[in-house]
């Protein structure tokens, strides 16, 4: 999917994958990450969120969780993280890292409120009053109030499976008698995902429904007297989105993922301030009846694989088709159109989400200047291996 803008924008993170490869400095089924140009990405988007007044949440889910980057993060200004679940909340505080919104997409389960709670998150999102009373009851006991970000949703919004929740702004106002009686949380915001998605046909990012949705659900919580009202507004959030974003001036606030590293789908369609900063590197296992097939462990559902250079350098490496296992199978390998030479390097770039793999992720600094070092390598949840 991003293969082609990678070596043409980013070639000697390219270069630097095949040399790891070929050298056997990292196995196959490893993520790159080019450091240097995914935090210069970071402050041209932390840059233009202040440029639009858009609070920035990073997000790390897609490369892995990875603490060294968080540190980074915030380093250059950024106020904290979004911890999409528990688990990766549990990895942000290990390493002390802020959490400015837990909970979205995944609600904090029971069993963990009295961790987070203790952490003193900016916000949590949640999405049922069930929910809502462990959190007062949890905060209570240890005399702390938590902000709460209301995940708000109408029949025409978008939602993915896997990700179905969510209040209808006919619930609000008897949600929000509800949250008069508590002490302890505050309803401080709403929220929904997507409300940037990036439009094929007119190829650029354009707002969803539920951007409509978080417009009149902010008006009630107006209505009703709360101020300072935290409009989050996640999705394909780069520059050209906070850009977009002039226009609906209720945002507060958004969280870059995968505009971090330059693989949100419009950065497959036009040169964009961000360039492309990470790489999936593998190579061929064997082949068999006129296809090659290298090793997997890396495939996403939704990477949009669709083909990868395969060879000893990126000067003599030629493009293969690829062919991802089924969605109901293992991704044990990847299938090439031809069949290569067997311990060949192979190289990628596709829409990742590395923390549902189970690859290794390697930082890697000094790539622009020519200078490649290894800071360290991590599994995929974030955890340091070497």
């Amino acid at each position: 999917m991003f293969l082609k803008q990678t070596v043409k924008r980013n070639p000697m993170l390219v270069e630097t994958g095949f040399d790891l490869m070929r050298n056997s400095r990292i196995l196959p089924d490893t993520y790159v990450v080019d450091t240097d140009a995914y935090l210069a990405n970071a402050a041209k988007i932390l840059a233009e969120g202040k440029r639009q007044g858009v609070d920035l949440y990073f997000m790390l889910k897609q490369t892995g969780r990875n603490p060294w980057l968080a540190r980074e993060l915030v380093k250059l200004g950024y106020a904290g993280a979004v911890a999409v679940d528990f688990r990766e909340a549990r990895i942000l505080m290990d390493h002390g890292i802020p959490i400015c919104n837990v909970g979205h997409l995944v609600q904090c389960p029971r069993g963990f409120l009295k961790e987070i709670v203790a952490y003193e998150p900016a916000y949590m999102t949640v999405f049922s009053l069930e929910k809502i009373r462990e959190i007062d009851r949890e905060a209570a006991a240890q005399g702390k109030t938590m902000k709460l970000l209301l995940k708000v949703v109408q029949d025409q919004d978008m939602l993915y499976s896997g990700q179905t929740a969510g209040f209808s702004l006919d619930e609000l106002p008897a949600l929000l008698d509800a949250l008069d009686k508590l002490e302890h949380v505050q309803a401080a915001g709403v929220t929904s995902f997507p409300a940037f998605l990036f439009d094929e046909a007119r190829g650029q990012i354009e707002p969803t429904h539920n951007l409509e949705t978080l417009a009149k659900a902010r008006q009630i919580l107006a209505d009703r007297g709360i101020e300072e009202i935290n409009v989050n507004a996640p999705s394909a959030t780069c520059v050209r989105t906070l850009q977009a974003m002039k226009g609906y001036p209720f945002i507060s606030s958004a969280e870059p993922g995968h505009g971090l590293s330059g693989s949100t789908p419009l950065h497959v369609v036009s040169d964009e301030p961000e360039i492309p900063a990470v790489v999936y590197m593998s190579e061929v296992s064997h082949n068999f009846r006129g296809h090659s097939y290298c090793y997997g462990g890396g495939h996403y559902r939704r990477s949009h694989v669709h083909e990868a250079l395969v060879g000893p350098c990126l000067q003599e490496a030629v493009y293969c088709r690829v062919q991802p296992p089924q969605p109901e199978c293992i991704d044990y390998y990847f299938e090439l159109e031809k069949e290569m030479p067997v311990s060949d390097p192979v190289c990628m770039a596709f829409r990742h989400q590395i923390f549902v793999t189970r690859s290794h992720v390697v930082l890697v600094k000094g790539i622009g200047r020519g200078e490649p070092e290894i800071i360290g390598e991590y599994d995929s949840q974030g955890r340091k291996l070497a």
